[in-house]
């Protein structure tokens, strides 16, 4: 099995003093998707800022082999996509081309690899007719498919997703679901919503307090109701009788 994420020992401490990690590990095969799901406040996103190490803490984390350090966070993030719960967190730019050329504008390269690299991700996310629009004038589920594609230019090896689905009605949930599960990389979705879980992910890992709890098959763990309801969480809507 080749690795595209290893964390090792990793702990984190706000400046406040709060303990947001203590002593996590788990690993990521190539190609594999990986749901982290706990409580509000288990360590969820906390944990996703160290894969492209936007936050540092103590510990080991390596992506696609490479160690995350102060010396090479360019070409970590180079090969980590995170895209956050809120899209105008992302997204900042005139039009949506301009938002989606920035990342591979400042990798140096050609003004036609650039091109290419946002008509192919914007057509991956059903959202080549928007590319001269302002984000601003887009609605919340389509800025949230533009915010996909603005990491897929960068040709990412992992996606990290902080609450995909989170304000999407019916059908966006559904349309970013499906869109998630074509995409062939390894992802990483923190995210409450179990159900979307169950459909995406073929493991997860329960965290709470800032610690792994269970690393498990999905289906066994998001169907274990006493494990669910002692950390807070309830069965997906999908497995409730």
């Amino acid at each position: 099995m080749t690795r595209a994420i290893v964390i090792e020992d990793l702990s984190f401490t706000y400046p406040d003093g709060t303990e947001a990690l203590k002593g996590v590990g788990l690993c990521a095969a190539e190609g594999e998707r990986l749901g982290l799901v706990g409580p509000n406040g288990a360590g969820k996103s906390t944990l996703l800022l160290h894969l492209n190490g936007l936050l540092r803490g103590t510990g080991r984390v390596e992506i696609g082999g490479v160690e995350v350090t102060d010396g090479n966070l360019d070409e970590v993030r180079s090969k980590v996509g995170l895209v956050f719960q809120d899209p105008d967190d992302q997204l900042f730019m005139p039009t949506v081309f301009d938002d989606m050329a920035f990342g591979p504008l400042n990798m140096d390269l050609a003004r036609e690899e650039v091109e290419r690299r946002v008509e192919d991700a914007l057509r991956e996310v059903d959202m080549l007719y928007a590319t001269d629009r302002s984000s601003h004038h887009l609605s919340f589920g389509e800025r949230k498919r533009v915010c996909i594609a603005t990491v897929l230019s960068m040709g990412p090896k992992v996606l990290a997703f902080d609450e995909p689905t989170a304000n999407l009605d019916p059908r966006h949930r559904r349309q970013t679901i499906e869109l998630l599960r074509r995409l062939n990389l390894t992802t990483v979705v923190a995210t409450h919503d179990l159900d979307a879980v169950l459909d995406l992910c073929t493991r997860v890992v329960l965290l709470d307090e800032g610690r792994v709890v269970v690393d498990g098959p999905t289906e066994e763990v998001l169907t274990d109701q006493p494990l669910l309801e002692s950390h807070n969480l309830e069965l997906p809507l999908s497995r409730q009788s």
